[in-house]
């Protein structure tokens, strides 16, 4: 026998919209209306509830994690724009980026200038004329770019550490929002936002002054290995 799904839906709204309604009259200002609609069944708990298909199914962090950790490789293109509050026109830099699965994150700005970073679990390096120079831990671009690593990885848990993570979408259309729980994180972030499908596309870095900082990666692929010279680098 089935079970009839829309009548009970359509009798536990009947039922939730009269408690709100006498909580409503019952107390000045509706105060009780607010703790009565939370008691009472809705169509949304009674859905999960009766297991019906669709939200049993709702994609979540580890899935997450699990869709960015898979490729091995990815290169692509990055655009970066810097507003500041004192300035009508962002700060835009570009340049290319390959993320290594195992080995880290090689930056390369290309304009207005040309630097190369490197982000790995021994820290963050620059690259100078006399190879890659290790760069003080405790710095706020070593703290953002660790940052980055850990979102194109797809490293939820490290995340979860410093920030409180709220996901929306589905696999291929997705948003992150990072809250900061740490006092010092608290300090500099408002919120970070994190947009992407099947790899990261966006990632948005609200700071608690007015400034911020939108990084636009393009033209990803996870269909190419990594070149010799790049293998060089990750292994200097």
């Amino acid at each position: 026998m089935r079970f009839p799904v829309g009548a009970a839906v359509r009798r536990f709204d009947l039922l939730a919209k009269n408690v709100n309604d006498i909580a409503g009259r019952l107390t000045p200002r509706g105060a009780l209306w607010f703790f009565a609609s939370k008691l009472a069944p809705t169509r949304v708990a009674l859905m999960l509830i009766l297991g019906i298909p669709g939200l049993a199914h709702a994609f979540d962090l580890q899935q997450l994690s699990d869709q960015l950790a898979k490729p091995t490789v990815i290169h692509g293109n990055f655009i970066q724009e810097k507003h500041l509050r004192a300035l009508p026109q962002p700060l835009t830099s570009k340049g290319t980026f390959v993320l290594a699965k195992d080995h880290g994150l090689l930056w390369r700005l290309k304009t207005p200038l040309q630097q190369d970073y490197r982000i790995s679990a021994t820290g963050i390096a620059r690259r100078d004329a006399n190879g890659w120079q290790l760069l003080p831990n405790k710095s706020a671009g070593a703290e953002q770019n660790r940052l980055f690593l850990a979102v194109l990885q797809g490293d939820s848990s490290g995340l979860q550490r410093d920030f409180e993570l709220q996901l929306q979408g589905e696999a291929q259309q997705w948003k992150l929002t990072l809250i900061p729980r740490s006092l010092l994180l608290k300090q500099v972030f408002t919120q970070i936002n994190i947009d992407g499908g099947e790899l990261v596309q966006k990632i948005e870095l609200l700071e608690t002054q007015g400034d911020s900082t939108v990084l636009r990666m393009q033209d990803s692929t996870s269909s190419q290995p990594l070149s010799d010279a790049e293998q060089h680098d990750f292994a200097e």
